[in-house]
């Protein structure tokens, strides 16, 4: 009797099942014609030329080309950022393997270097009138090749007073430098002349006849080195920058 009972209701709900479907069915119908007639009457609401100028707006949006940040100003011997005002601009850059050649840039003027045609092996100096801003005289030492380095530390020391002095090696300055020359280059405030080497990459900034601040950049030097070299046989370039206040007027 339990089990014909049960059997009893099975038909009952089924049928409930089939009474809701049904319903549904007729929802979603209902939802779509009225989803349908909503659509139709909003486009018979809004003129089709705002449809149309709404269409081009997001055209136009997508076209317009994006911003970009402006390029940044260069700025004098390629610093990243000015120099104050009434103060020369400077960059010492020493060789750098084979093709890397040294440059010295006083004021955006290319003083030695590859364009200038007047970079050579072995030490590069220009001298500059520091109260004019004007270039005296430029000249590079071979000292690999020739006894150079006498005729180096004439050079140096004919700058007359008042001048800033910038030496720069290209691929070896050691080989022939010799104690006349150290001596000179040491007068004039080289802490790192008595220990270039072989290929050593060394800049130098200096003056004669005045003082430059204390807080300038004046020297530096890379030794080749097997393990650490950039290119082969010859370590990185290195290089120094700054601003040397002019003279007070």
């Amino acid at each position: 009797m339990a089990r014909a009972g049960r059997r009893a209701r099975t038909p009952a709900g089924g049928e409930e099942r089939r009474r809701l479907g049904t319903l549904k069915a007729a929802f979603f119908f209902f939802a779509s014609i009225s989803a349908w007639y909503s659509g139709y009457l909003l486009a018979e609401l809004i003129p089709e030329v705002s449809l149309t100028r709404a269409v081009y707006g997001f055209r136009n949006i997508a076209e317009k080309p994006l911003l970009k940040a402006p390029t940044p100003k260069r700025q004098k011997c390629d610093h990243w950022t000015p120099c104050p005002l009434n103060t020369y601009a400077y960059r010492l850059l020493s060789g750098g393997g084979r093709d890397k050649y040294a440059k010295i840039c006083f004021e955006d003027e290319l003083l030695i270097g590859e364009k200038t045609g007047n970079v050579g092996r072995g030490i590069n100096i220009a001298i500059v009138d520091y109260l004019t801003g004007k270039v005296r005289a430029t000249q590079y030492f071979n000292m690999v090749e020739g006894d150079n380095s006498g005729l180096m530390a004439t050079f140096i020391q004919s700058a007359p007073p008042k001048s800033l002095l910038f030496m720069v090696t290209q691929d070896d300055g050691a080989s022939g430098l010799k104690e006349d020359a150290k001596k000179v280059i040491e007068a004039l405030g080289s802490k790192q002349i008595r220990n270039i080497k072989f290929r050593s990459s060394w800049v130098f900034l200096t003056a004669k006849g005045f003082e430059l601040p204390a807080d300038i950049q004046r020297e530096n030097i890379n030794h080749s080195d097997n393990a650490r070299n950039r290119y082969s046989g010859w370590p990185a370039e290195i290089q120094i920058e700054g601003c040397i206040p002019k003279m007070p007027s």
